[in-house]
């Protein structure tokens, strides 16, 4: 199995229920296909780079997951079918970017951590 992160950029007329509940749908894709999801974040409302079917804004989703290559296919079926996807990328993560992102995952949940290191160091 290998370690995936997913972006996905949901239309921004959803209300949150029908955003969450759209999350949940690929998450559960990913989890009825044997994936394992290691992390997910709600990355919220953001301004696009530049205008999708003339829409500037869109709710963001990052999900990380331990899969098989066939997961893949079945979850960017699931995007592509799916009207209220804007865009999406998945990617698999080598070593490095994995070590990456689990730095990051633990520094997201013990910010405390890091400022009392910046303290010290001063």
């Amino acid at each position: 199995m290998n370690h995936y992160e997913t972006v996905f950029i949901l239309t921004p007329v959803l209300s949150d229920a029908q955003m969450k509940e759209a999350v949940e749908k690929f998450t559960k894709v990913l989890t009825d296909n044997g994936a394992a999801i290691v992390n997910e974040e709600l990355w919220g409302l953001r301004k696009l780079a530049y205008p999708i079917q003339k829409k500037s804004t869109g709710f963001y989703t990052l999900v990380e997951f331990d899969a098989a290559p066939e997961t893949i296919k079945k979850l960017e079926t699931a995007f592509r079918r799916d009207e209220r996807v804007l865009r999406f990328l998945t990617f698999r993560l080598d070593k490095f970017a994995a070590e990456y992102a689990a730095k990051r995952r633990s520094l997201k949940a013990n910010p405390e951590v890091v400022v009392k290191e910046e303290v010290k160091e001063d």
